[in-house]
C-alpha cells in the first residue's frame, strides 16, 4: 500500500468523520451566538439545551458495556432525534472491515499480555511524547481540557482506551469491550470537533470562516465550555482531530510501540509487528481513520510517521503549546518513582525512545542533571551489552525488561491503578483489566532469581492489589 503523499496529507487536514460528525450535529443542531460583550452566565444560558444534550449523550454512552450491548442498543428515555441519531451511529460504525484478520488480532493480543507492563512504559515515555510532537496536534489537546493541569486525566483516559482494545476478544468478541470504548471515544471526538468549530465540521471544510473565541467563556474549567470559548481557523489549522491527527495518533500507538521495542533491544519478529500494526489498524477503522492513512508494515509506518512530524514541524503554532505539555507529562512521571535518584529517568528513557529532536520539541532536553544523565549511562550501556551477550545462550533473557518492567509497576501503581480514581470504565470491565494486571506480577521469560530482584523494587505477589491512597 502506497502511504499518502504530503498534497494527500494536506487534504486530510480538512477532512474528519462524516459518520460521527453527522450523529453529533443531529443531537446538538445549530448553535446560537451571544449578544457582543454577554457575561458568561449569559453566553451559557444561550446555549443551555445544547450543554443538557451533551451531559444527555454522556450519560447514555455509559450503557455500552461491551461489544454486544451494541447489536441492538436503543436509547431509552432519550428524545426521538437525539436515539434515531445515537443508534444510526451505533449500527453503522461497529462492524469491524472487511480485511480485519482476527488471527493477526489475536496474536496481537497476545503480544501486549506478554509485554503488559513494559507497554505502560512505552505509552509513557514513547506514544505520548511522540502524540505531543506535532504542534496542531497539541494545539488541539491544550484546547480539550487545558491538559497541562490535567495530565493524568490524559495518561487514564487513553489507558481507558488502549486495554480494552487489547485485551484478549477486545475487537473481535461479543463479550469484548474494544469496540465499545472505542465507539465512545470517536463521538468524544465529534463533540470536541462541534464544541470547537460551533457546528458541524463538514460546513466548516466547506466554508472555512474563522471562528472567533469567546472571552467570556476563557476562564472556565469545565470542558465543554473551555473548548467552545478557545476559537479557531479551520483555513490556516484544519479541523480539529482531521483524519492526519488521528492517523497520526494511530501511528504512536503501533509503530511507536514497536520501534521502541527495538529500541530497548527487544524487537519482535516482522510477523509479530505486521500482526501488532494489523490490530491497530482496525482499530483505526473503528475510530472513524480512512485506510488510505494507515500503515500495513514498519518501513511503511516509519515513512509515513516521519511524513507526518516533518509537516507538522513546518507549521509552528504560537503560543507553542508543546513544551507545557511535555513537560507536565514528564513531572507526572517523576511523581511516580519512589527513589529521589531515579525520578530522572523517565526523561532518559523518554530521550532513548523518541530522541534528541522530540525532546527539543517538548522543551525537556535540558531539565536532568549531569549527574542523573550518567547514572543513567552507567546503568543502561552495560545492561544492554549483558543483555546481548546472554541472549546467545538464553534468547528470552533481558536485565532491560526486568527494569522497564520495574518502571511500569510503579507508573501503574501511581497513577493507573489508584484504587481512589479508578479507570474510568464499567464496573465488569474494571475488574478484567484488576485480572490482566495480576497476570503482569511475574515475568514468565526471565529466570526466578531476576524475578526475585523485580519484587524488591516493586512488590511480592499480585500487583492488582497494590495502589496508591
Amino acid at each position: 500500500m502506497m502511504p499518502p503523499d504530503n498534497d494527500a496529507l494536506a487534504r486530510a487536514q480538512q477532512q474528519a468523520d462524516p459518520l460521527a460528525d453527522t450523529a453529533i450535529a443531529r443531537i446538538l443542531g445549530p448553535w446560537r451566538q451571544a449578544r457582543a460583550g454577554a457575561s458568561a452566565d449569559e453566553t451559557l444560558a444561550c446555549n443551555a439545551a445544547h450543554w443538557q444534550r451533551i451531559a444527555q449523550v454522556n450519560r447514555l454512552l455509559t450503557q455500552w458495556t461491551d461489544n454486544q450491548s451494541l447489536a441492538a442498543w436503543q436509547a431509552p428515555d432519550a428524545p426521538p432525534d437525539m436515539a434515531q441519531a445515537l443508534h444510526a451511529y451505533v449500527q453503522a460504525a461497529q462492524a469491524l472491515p472487511d480485511w480485519a484478520d482476527p488471527a493477526l488480532i489475536a496474536r496481537a493480543e497476545t503480544l501486549f499480555m506478554d509485554y503488559g507492563a513494559l507497554s505502560c512504559v512505552l505509552l509513557f515515555c514513547s506514544s505520548l511524547p511522540e502524540c505531543y510532537v506535532v504542534p496542531d496536534l497539541s494545539a488541539v489537546l491544550h484546547a480539550a481540557g487545558q491538559l497541562e493541569a490535567h495530565t493524568e486525566y490524559r495518561i487514564r483516559a487513553t489507558a481507558a482506551m488502549i486495554f480494552p482494545v487489547m485485551m484478549r476478544g477486545g475487537l473481535t468478541t461479543p463479550a469484548g469491550c474494544g469496540i465499545a470504548q472505542v465507539l465512545k471515544v470517536r463521538l468524544i471526538h465529534a463533540t470536541i470537533r462541534n464544541l470547537i468549530l460551533h457546528g458541524d465540521p463538514q460546513d466548516a471544510a466547506r466554508t472555512p470562516s474563522a471562528i472567533a473565541p469567546t472571552p467570556a467563556l476563557h476562564a472556565s474549567q469545565r470542558l465543554h465550555e473551555a473548548l467552545f470559548a478557545h476559537g479557531w481557523n479551520p483555513q490556516a489549522q484544519g479541523l480539529p482531530c482531521n483524519q492526519e491527527e488521528l492517523a497520526y495518533t494511530l501511528l504512536t500507538f503501533g509503530y511507536v510501540f514497536l520501534r521502541s521495542m527495538r529500541r530497548l533491544g527487544l524487537g519482535l519478529q516482522p510477523d509479530d509487528e505486521r500482526a501488532y500494526l494489523h490490530a491497530w489498524n482496525v482499530m483505526g477503522h473503528a475510530l472513524g481513520i480512512e485506510r488510505a492513512y494507515m500503515a500495513d508494515t514498519m518501513p511503511e509506518a516509519q515513512a509515513l510517521f516521519a511524513r507526518m512530524q516533518a509537516r507538522g514541524r513546518a507549521a509552528p503554532v504560537a503560543p507553542d503549546p508543546r513544551p507545557g505539555l511535555g513537560q507536565a507529562l514528564m513531572h507526572t512521571m517523576e511523581q511516580a518513582i519512589p527513589w529521589r535518584v531515579a525520578r530522572a529517568f523517565p526523561v532518559l528513557m523518554t530521550r532513548q525512545l523518541c530522541g534528541g529532536a522530540a525532546m527539543r520539541d517538548l522543551g525537556i532536553d535540558t531539565r536532568v542533571s549531569w549527574l542523573s544523565r550518567a547514572l543513567f549511562a552507567l546503568l543502561w550501556l552495560p545492561v544492554r551489552g549483558i543483555d546481548a551477550v546472554a541472549r546467545l545462550a538464553l534468547p528470552e533473557f533481558s536485565i532491560t525488561r526486568c527494569i522497564t518492567r520495574i518502571l511500569g509497576y510503579h507508573f501503574m501503581a501511581n497513577i493507573l491503578m489508584d484504587q481512589t480514581r479508578p479507570l474510568k470504565l464499567p464496573p465488569a470491565l474494571l475488574e478484567r483489566v484488576g485480572e490482566m494486571m495480576q497476570g503482569w506480577s511475574d515475568d514468565p521469560r526471565a529466570p526466578r532469581w531476576l524475578n526475585a530482584l523485580e519484587d524488591r523494587f516493586t512488590t511480592r505477589g499480585s500487583w492488582r492489589s497494590v495502589a496508591r491512597h
